[in-house]
């Protein structure tokens, strides 16, 4: 995330700022522009901001960029799933802001197609979050604070946001776009394995034995080590916590910008040995001195940055 000013005043502003603090103006995030604006009749505010907070700058039809990628959400009456509904949007809104600054593709050029989102209510039937043909489906109960770690504790995984789960899914969306096409599916299966074999067999096999006692040798989570296709997502979305994490530690001083640490700027192991592990180690020695647990609890083994550095030129040449 980058740092940002109002155009008033110059006071600091932030990514969820509606309001600058100092002078009162109405500000929202301009995707046009890449930058946080004034509001004004020519850059009205998206019409979702009393429905889900949503700051950005609206466009046709009175939704932002980001707000019409929303297939589906709650009922108006559903006050329970529109207040996770709130908590989603909000990932959803810097999921886009990173692909936007990594240059993905997010509609293909017909503008018809690519990715959206079903942000829907477990309450009222079982939701199953996933992908299938670039719909990205979230169950909503992930919004809340004690499901989510509730069910963290049951799969036994050490970390678990509404942001992770956006950044997996649409790795499964990039995968299909950039990775498993004729010029790169060998070096995709050399790295993760043959997608092609049985999913369904691979889920029941990885919930039956679990991932093996050496997993992180090779692997960046359990589960990634049920199927070529998860481990691919699961990459791709670790990668999009690296390429934000460094932007936001950059912009904000917390690393020099010397030499260059950004993750399309240099090899991916220079940024994950010179950068990323040096932050995660302080980062996470910050957040055990507040008595809570490691902001980035994983372990980055030789293959594992090796797949990242495959995914790192898949975006690179997606640009």
């Amino acid at each position: 995330m980058r740092a940002f000013q109002c155009d008033v005043c110059g006071a600091e502003l932030f990514f969820e700022n509606s309001v600058c603090v100092r002078c009162g103006s109405a500000v929202g995030y301009s995707r046009e522009q890449g930058t946080m604006v004034t509001v004004s009749d020519q850059r009205p505010i998206c019409a979702n901001l009393n429905r889900c907070g949503c700051n950005w700058i609206g466009e046709a039809g009175g939704l932002c960029f980001s707000c019409s990628l929303t297939r589906t959400r709650p009922a108006d009456g559903d006050t329970v799933g529109l207040s996770q509904y709130w908590i989603a949007e909000a990932a959803k809104r810097r999921l886009i802001f990173g692909l936007d600054e990594l240059r993905l593709p997010i509609k293909i050029s017909d503008g018809t197609t690519g990715l959206a989102f079903d942000l829907l209510s477990s309450g009222h039937e079982k939701i199953i979050t996933g992908h299938q043909n670039g719909i990205i489906t979230l169950d909503l109960a992930e919004s809340n604070d004690a499901h989510r770690e509730a069910l963290r504790e049951s799969m036994d995984e050490p970390y678990r946001t509404v942001l992770g789960h956006f950044r997996h899914e649409v790795g499964h969306y990039y995968c299909e776009q950039l990775a498993l096409v004729d010029d790169r599916r060998e070096q995709f299966r050399g790295l993760f394995g043959d997608e092609s074999i049985s999913y369904d067999e691979a889920l029941q096999r990885h919930y039956s034995g679990g991932a093996g006692q050496d997993w992180q040798s090779n692997f960046i989570s359990a589960y990634a080590t049920m199927h070529p296709l998860e481990d691919f997502a699961e990459v791709f979305g670790h990668f999009l916590h690296i390429a934000d994490t460094v932007q936001t530690a950059e912009e904000f001083g917390l690393i020099s910008d010397e030499p260059v640490v950004r993750p399309l700027e240099a090899p991916m192991a220079e940024v994950i040995t010179e950068t990323w592990l040096p932050l995660t180690k302080g980062l996470n020695q910050i957040n055990r001195s507040m008595g809570r647990s490691d902001l980035y609890p994983f372990v980055l083994a030789a293959p594992v940055i090796t797949k990242l550095g495959f995914v790192a030129d898949l975006v690179t040449q997606a640009e």
